[in-house]
């Protein structure tokens, strides 16, 4: 019974790394059940067996990447008293994590519309806790300050401004402090 639980168990973690792997490559657009099954080397039904619909594998995939790939600690920012300070490691931090992963996340991001909505929630929320995180619970934030720093820590103001205009991530997060310090009060 405990080896045929773990036969299970392996062929869950198979299928969840291959739509992992299929995800952060050709992208949850291009990524079917049947090419998931394909790299899982197992069958469709064997993939409906293990995840009830597509949320669930979705859920499976982004809580399996997001444990090898953890976020920048939020926590340790709120940590921090002055805004420039707080915004400064926060943006380092979030530009450099974009940066070693830019490359996966781009298909994640580009297809983002066509995932579940839960998936697109988890998504969303995440960027809000950045977001949050960055302008602090000192005092009250002004609406637009919150609104910019939510802009600011968007995977693709993070590829525009790193990427796109060649910042690379410590001039990309220096300028997105700047733009978050002169937004008026």
């Amino acid at each position: 019974m405990r080896r045929r639980a773990e036969q299970i168990d392996e062929t869950r973690q198979r299928i969840t790394e291959a739509a992992v792997r299929l995800h952060t490559s050709v992208g949850p657009a291009s990524t079917t059940i049947s090419a998931v099954a394909d790299e899982a080397g197992v069958t469709r039904l064997t993939v409906y067996r293990h995840f009830e619909d597509l949320d669930a594998l979705f859920l499976a995939c982004m809580g399996h990447w997001s444990t090898l790939n953890p976020g920048p600690d939020v926590e340790a920012w709120s940590a921090i008293e002055p805004l420039a300070e707080r915004a400064g490691r926060g943006f380092r931090e979030l530009y450099a994590w974009y940066a070693g992963l830019g490359d996966e996340l781009y298909p994640i991001y580009r297809d983002q519309t066509t995932m579940p909505e839960s998936a697109q929630d988890a998504m969303a929320m995440q960027a809000d806790a950045y977001a949050a995180a960055i302008v602090g619970q000192h005092g009250s934030v002004a609406p637009v300050r919150a609104a910019v720093a939510r802009h600011l820590v968007d995977f693709w103001t993070w590829r525009s401004l790193v990427v796109g205009q060649g910042l690379g991530p410590e001039r990309g997060a220096k300028a997105a402090v700047e733009m978050l310090l002169a937004v008026e009060t």
